[in-house]
């Protein structure tokens, strides 16, 4: 018990979560279990003539739970081993849901990017300001904010695949209504709905990572997933610059975006199944009502009050905004870089975002080799995950991020320095950025669980506000104040914010404890923690 301190306290694994704890009294005898089985087998089976009701077991892990607790008409998974149980699914399975919705959210973010080096064209087609253009950006991101407040509580209420499918389609057919908009009102009402469907899956894709995969797995797919999430608007200026400098033209970028996510939409329609444990087990509930006219038989969450949005006081959501702020910030340097100073073509000069790109390749690979590390800690733990564990990286990455802003902008502002200089900083930036926003992610996952799409959707309401307003600004600071000067300013934002990641390594315990959705176990009296043991 000695190796159970604070951080255990407010730590916790799936079992931690749902399950009461086990004692003698909870085991039935031998043939009443297998009585109580075969009810329910055969009720599932179809077999009408069953009368008597299910035994309760725990929802996430089929375990046993008190008596004083039992309710015999609540619906559960067959034993740890239910194949319907999502953690039992084939992997295969599970690696394609999280491939298609990996690839859903590049594309979400790809038009997000996309856009941007059309501005100047569509301002001039539209005869408006640049500033007006530019809303097509700002409010494609507010949509990504607003989004959120209905997807994340939606999906634990009605199950990941509704938003999931709804939204898919939903983007795809506004990313067309952009592309035919015949005046500027139109393109930026579309894409404002744009994004407000195209979120749904960065709202639910953290409790999908929890429906499918333990502690040990799950940092794999979290990884992919954010990847993509940064990968995206990387990409897409290059992407886009070559397309409207060609025959063409801008509105084949919103066509490109509308059959990109037109393949989304489809990808999962068919392929992304249902993950949520308790809205399988209403089904499964309902199937059972059906076949054995016992309409007594529900399963838990048809007894809860509906899911709200999760708005814990966690300053980590403001930390991850500025961080995402200050993203669109940075990408908003290269076109000033590598256009204005150096001469590039909108396409060649967009090439040099790759260089960011690479860096989040490397944090890719970081993370892999960083795994068994985890792994280790897991075990020493008995699967008792600690949330605080996943700073180390975000304060290695939070460094790396303000120095390669001021890399970036110090070597940058000048022709005389060869190009490549401000792309190696741009593989820096790139790094660790990336490795902070993934940080991030994973440690909201593992503070809330299976509350975790509604936080990651509180988080990105919030964090998706710091980024709509990131284009409007962007202008004007590096045209008063130059590219180097604009990038120390956010250099220094930057070099303050590494104080969050350190401050939650050590203190994140006591901060997640005001929370009323972070789950909590209490296996020890309160101690200060050490920096050893996290």
């Amino acid at each position: 018990m000695n190796e159970l301190r604070l951080e255990t306290e407010h730590a916790f694994t799936r079992d931690d979560a749902y399950s009461p704890p086990l004692n003698a009294q909870t085991l039935s005898s031998g043939f009443e279990e297998a009585e109580k089985i075969n009810t329910k087998e055969n009720a599932i089976n179809g077999n009408k003539n069953v009368t008597s009701s299910l035994p309760r077991r725990n929802s996430r892990e089929g375990h046993r739970t008190d008596p004083s607790d039992q309710d015999e008409n609540i619906v559960d998974f067959d034993g740890p081993e239910d194949p319907t149980n999502p953690q039992n699914w084939p992997m295969g399975k599970k690696v394609l849901i999280i491939a298609i919705l990996s690839t859903t959210t590049f594309i979400t973010t790809l038009a997000s990017g996309i856009y941007s080096p059309a501005i100047v064209t569509i301002a001039s087609h539209y005869d408006v300001g640049s500033e007006v253009a530019t809303l097509g950006v700002t409010l494609y991101v507010i949509g990504f904010a607003a989004g959120p407040i209905l997807w994340g509580p939606l999906s634990e209420a009605k199950g990941r695949r509704l938003p999931l499918v709804v939204a898919a389609f939903g983007t795809a057919i506004f990313h067309f209504a952009v592309a035919v908009s015949k005046d500027i009102q139109s393109i930026l009402i579309n894409r404002f709905f744009a994004g407000f469907f195209g979120t749904s899956p960065l709202a639910v894709a953290g409790g999908v990572f929890v429906d499918l995969f333990d502690n040990k797995i799950r940092g794999f797919a979290v990884t992919v997933f954010t990847l993509c999430v940064f990968i995206g608007p990387m990409v897409a200026p290059f992407l886009a610059g070559f397309i409207v400098t060609s025959r063409l033209g801008w509105r084949w970028t919103m066509y490109v975006s509308g059959i990109l996510a037109s393949a989304a939409a489809v990808l999962n329609l068919f392929f992304v199944y249902e993950s949520y444990a308790p809205i399988i087990l209403a089904q499964k509930a309902a199937q059972l009502r059906r076949t054995t006219k016992n309409w007594a038989f529900h399963a838990k969450i048809e007894e809860e009050e509906e899911p709200t949005l999760v708005t814990d006081p966690c300053s980590f959501s403001i930390y991850s905004a500025f961080i995402y702020g200050l993203l669109y910030l940075f990408l908003t340097a290269y076109p000033q870089i590598f256009q204005g100073v150096y001469g590039m073509s909108p396409g060649v000069g967009g090439l040099p975002e790759l260089g960011a790109v690479l860096g989040c390749v490397i944090t890719g690979i970081f993370m892999i080799l960083r795994q068994p590390v985890y792994v280790g800690k897991l075990e020493a733990k008995k699967d008792t995950a600690i949330p605080e564990w996943r700073m180390i990286e975000a304060m290695y990455g939070s460094v790396l991020f303000a120095g390669g802003l001021f890399w970036l902008g110090w070597s940058g502002y000048r022709e005389e320095v060869h190009w490549i200089v401000p792309t190696i900083g741009g593989v820096v930036t790139g790094h660790g950025i990336s490795l902070v926003f993934l940080q991030t992610f994973n440690y909201l996952i593992d503070s809330y669980l299976m509350l975790a799409a509604s936080a990651v959707a509180a988080n990105t309401f919030l964090r998706s506000l710091f980024g709509a307003t990131s284009p409007l600004i962007a202008s004007y600071m590096f045209h008063g104040m130059g590219i180097q000067w604009t990038l120390t300013l956010l250099g220094c934002f930057a070099s303050l914010l590494v104080a969050v990641p350190i401050v939650f390594y050590f203190k994140g315990a006591y901060i997640r404890k005001v929370s009323k959705y972070a789950p909590k176990v209490n296996l020890s009296p309160p101690n200060e923690p050490r920096a050893e043991e996290v």
